[in-house]
């Protein structure tokens, strides 16, 4: 009796032993970000040989788009060119991407990854779905598929894939970051850069931040001055706001219509879509510095603003200025394929409304009660154009002061509390607080990191978000489309810092919108980061660091 009093102990720990190793097994080899909706490990690796052929189910130019993708991260990697064929070779080992209409019912986006020593096969309903079973599939290779120079590889190397079954579609419709490039502009080559990121990650939305107080930065051919004027500010805050500090540089740049069509088409190349955003009826000041006459005060001498913050400058509601706006609106959506179009919204002051006769004239002639239904009224009339033009607006919670346009969406910044009003109204919504992923805020202490608008947001916080609220009925919850991380650039002068600021946390969130809620576990998500700093190192990320190597203590305030 003693003897098996004894035994039991040792099963148990022999058990929970073997579980251990499994499960560290699984994530050492599976460290797929964000994590697949199932993982199943089998014995064997698969390995990629120059022999190894890509297949394609049926020779479609969407298929093939997929597939020469495919083939180009290969070769970039390890010179291995592949051939895209669609006959299977008896004698060698074939990547096969396949169109099955009954693959990943439901999910457009599903795909299954299917892994043996002699085959890997992505199935999906679309080639979309195939895209991210590619990116699922390049994160089972070795972390040094994504190195920019492969002379450095030893020619020896073996890519090993590990023998397994994947079933993997998202959680949420819209997966999106955003990057504003009108405080600081960023040259179209780090927008590649930045949308590639979005890709490996299997976000699926761009937002794309183009106007603003402190310059404008899309060429709109009928209003020229909107670029050669509001496109560049006299000098730009140095340090904290109200350091009374500036550099005293012009400072300024903007996108042709060449590039952001370039720009659309390469996102576009990668199932991303760019919604472009034109800030209304506030943050204009660098618009009225190019047209006064569209201001409430055509006498004022308005400036692009050199430094940050909430202005008073606002576009007056007269027919000059709708005239104006539905005309840029049209180049806009002429650019942007995109079903959503941005118009901002949000910290519109009605100071100088208030101060307006012709303002006050528009509230008396229409029957609004104040300046807040002056902003509805100047939204409704927007989106009536939109719509009229096949597209939709989204906005920033502010949006539903003095009453929500019938059809617009709604992105919830200022807390959950707009959003949850929103979809109570049946509006659709989506998620992007604050408080968990507003990726400008501190990560780390802000006593040893660069400087920061403030705030306080880390990794594991953002990990931590949930983009539904619990206090939505069923219904109600199916308005959540999903949830966006917002990279605001006041601080932001280069490239090398917003990558600072958005990654890993850009990671966390892909998790988040992607990956079931039950399987959310931030240990298990650590685990799997130490591989992906690997990744990122490896395609010129400046990553930070905080939480490479020795997990931290979890800080969540």
């Amino acid at each position: 009796m003693s003897t098996e009093k004894n035994i039991i102990p040792l099963l148990v720990l022999f058990i929970l032993v073997i579980a251990t190793a499994c499960t560290q097994t699984t994530e050492e080899t599976v460290a797929i970000i964000p994590e697949p909706v199932s993982v199943s490990l089998s014995d064997g690796n698969f390995t990629l040989t120059p022999s190894t052929s890509i297949v394609i189910s049926e020779n479609t130019p969407e298929l093939r788009h997929v597939a020469d993708y495919l083939s180009n991260k290969l070769y970039t990697a390890n010179w291995f060119y592949k051939d895209v064929s669609t006959e299977l070779s008896p004698s060698d080992t074939s990547i096969v991407l396949s169109l099955e209409p009954d693959a990943s019912p439901d999910h457009d986006e599903g795909y299954a990854l299917s892994v043996t020593p002699e085959q890997v096969k992505i199935t999906a309903r679309t080639a979309h779905g195939l895209f991210y079973g590619v990116q699922s599939l390049l994160q089972l290779l070795p972390a040094e598929i994504n190195y920019q120079d492969p002379s450095f590889i030893p020619a020896n190397f073996e890519w090993t894939i590990p023998a397994v079954e994947i079933n993997d579609y998202p959680r949420y419709e819209y997966r999106g970051m955003h990057l504003d490039v009108a405080r600081h502009f960023f040259p179209v080559d780090f927008l590649k850069k930045y949308i590639d990121l979005l890709a490996m990650h299997k976000m699926n939305r761009f937002h794309w931040h183009l106007t603003e107080d402190q310059g404008w930065r899309l060429e709109i051919k009928q209003y020229p001055r909107l670029t050669e004027v509001g496109g560049w500010r006299d000098s730009t805050l140095v340090g904290k706001a109200g350091s009374g500090r500036y550099d005293g540089i012009r400072y300024g740049g903007y996108y042709t219509q060449e590039e952001a069509r370039e720009i659309v088409q390469y996102a576009a190349d990668r199932f991303i879509t760019v919604i472009p955003e034109i800030e209304m009826p506030g943050h204009s000041s660098a618009a009225l510095e190019a047209y006064p006459e569209l201001g409430c005060e055509p006498e004022k001498d308005y400036k692009a603003q050199t430094t940050w913050g909430v202005f008073e400058d606002i576009y007056c509601p007269s027919e000059e200025t709708f005239t104006f706006l539905e005309n840029v609106l049209t180049e806009v959506i002429d650019l942007f394929p995109s079903e959503y179009i941005h118009i901002g919204g949000d910290e519109a002051p009605k100071t100088a409304w208030e101060n307006s006769d012709m303002a006050q004239q528009v509230i008396e002639r229409e029957g609004l009660e104040d300046e807040h239904e002056l902003q509805s009224y100047f939204i409704r009339r927007i989106e009536q154009f939109l719509n009229s033009k096949g597209r939709q607006i989204i906005g920033w919670d502010e949006i539903l002061e003095g009453g929500l346009a019938p059809n617009a969406t709604v992105m919830s910044w200022r807390g959950i509390e707009g959003g949850i009003a929103a979809a109570q109204q049946g509006h659709d919504v989506v998620m992007t607080p604050t408080s968990h992923v507003y990726l400008d805020y501190y990560q780390a202490d802000p006593e040893t990191e660069p400087l920061a608008i403030g705030g306080f947001t880390t990794l594991e916080k953002t990990y931590s978000y949930e983009p539904t609220p619990d206090t939505l009925t069923e219904e109600e919850s199916k308005h959540i489309l999903g949830a966006q991380g917002n990279v605001w650039t006041e601080y932001m002068h280069t490239g090398r810092k917003v990558e600072y600021m958005a990654y890993p946390r850009a990671a966390a969130l892909s998790e988040v919108v992607w990956s079931p809620a039950e399987k959310r576990d931030w240990t298990n998500f650590w685990g799997r980061l130490q591989t992906h700093f690997q990744r990122l190192e490896y395609l010129d990320i400046n990553a930070a660091g905080h939480y490479r190597g020795q997990m931290p203590e979890l800080r969540n305030e």
